[in-house]
């Protein structure tokens, strides 16, 4: 199934999408709107347009795992998310992927007004290959029915 994941911004959104077979996660684009509901819309259309059967908004808790304003203002995103498609809308624990996005585009010689425009799409491709992780590592549990 293609999974679509979101780094939720005040003005610039990252966005990733993970190919059918759940292996590659790939950047798309970064939305820079400041309405949400219009965001929302132009989401729900590129998660019809990429054809993805679920959408993970990253979701910023705190260190100590505590939610947030940061959070809260992520959680009403994705409820408005949800309203917008028919996708199902998880929120995914996003804890230190703008840091490791910079770390990342530190890494790779990024400056500028280029790391500007890539951050939240690194970011969102960081947030979709932990959620992948996750599947795959569920996945391959044991099942403890008998």
């Amino acid at each position: 199934m293609k999974i679509m994941a979101v780094d939720y911004g005040d003005a610039r959104t990252g966005i990733a999408v993970c190919d059918r077979t759940e292996f590659l996660a790939s950047p798309i684009g970064t939305l820079e709107e400041w309405n949400a509901q219009i965001l929302c819309m132009k989401i729900a259309h590129l998660a019809q347009q990429y054809e993805v059967g679920e959408i993970v908004v990253g979701y910023p808790k705190n260190m100590n795992g505590s939610v947030g304003p940061r959070a809260q203002k992520c959680e009403a995103f994705a409820d408005m998310l949800s309203a917008v498609t028919e996708v199902p809308v998880k929120l995914w624990d996003e804890r230190s992927t703008t840091v490791a996005a910079h770390n990342y585009l530190n890494e790779t010689n990024v400056r500028g007004k280029k790391r500007k425009e890539v951050v939240d799409q690194v970011a969102a491709t960081i947030i979709l290959e932990s959620y992948l992780d996750y599947r795959r590592k569920k996945k391959a549990q044991p099942s403890s029915e008998g």
